[in-house]
């Protein structure tokens, strides 16, 4: 089983800030809800939390405090470029050097996080917005799956 002591300090970090890029990707697809939406990013890593046991890497990594990549950039597509780029980096880490399985478990969760920024600003069953679902698709795209989000 693979863990945190596979990855070197700032491989794991890379890691750890995957499913944050996701989120901060979300927020930042659409002006407004940005504190819902960190809100319920966290609700997607205590949500994770509770499914303890499928995983010992996701395990580890959502027991972990959510890592945000604080670089500066000058514009919101420099920042999306850098954020994708950041997740793709992160996925090749762990296809390197964790099991397939724990892989796709860590993509599961990217986009599950992703997913719950998403809903964040919504009332009831609306779904994401246009730019919100373009961006999920971007970001299932960078760790290597297809979104499976509906419009």
């Amino acid at each position: 089983m693979t863990s945190r002591a596979d990855f070197t300090e700032e491989e794991w970090d890379r890691v750890l800030e995957g499913p944050a890029a996701a989120g901060l990707l979300i927020s930042t697809a659409e002006r407004g809800g940005t504190i819902r939406e960190a809100f319920s990013i966290a609700k997607a890593y205590a949500e994770a939390r509770k499914r303890h046991g499928g995983s010992a890497l996701l395990d580890e990594i959502v027991s972990a405090k959510p890592k945000v990549d604080r670089t500066r950039h000058s514009s919101p597509e420099e920042q999306k470029q850098h954020s994708l780029g950041r997740l793709r980096d992160a996925v090749a880490l762990l296809e390197a050097k964790a099991r397939p399985e724990e892989v796709e478990d860590y993509r599961g969760f990217v986009i599950s996080v992703a997913e719950h920024a998403a809903t964040a600003k919504k009332e009831g069953d609306e779904p994401a917005s246009e730019a919100e679902r373009a961006a999920i698709a971007e970001i299932a795209a960078a760790v290597g799956r297809k979104a499976e989000t509906s419009s």
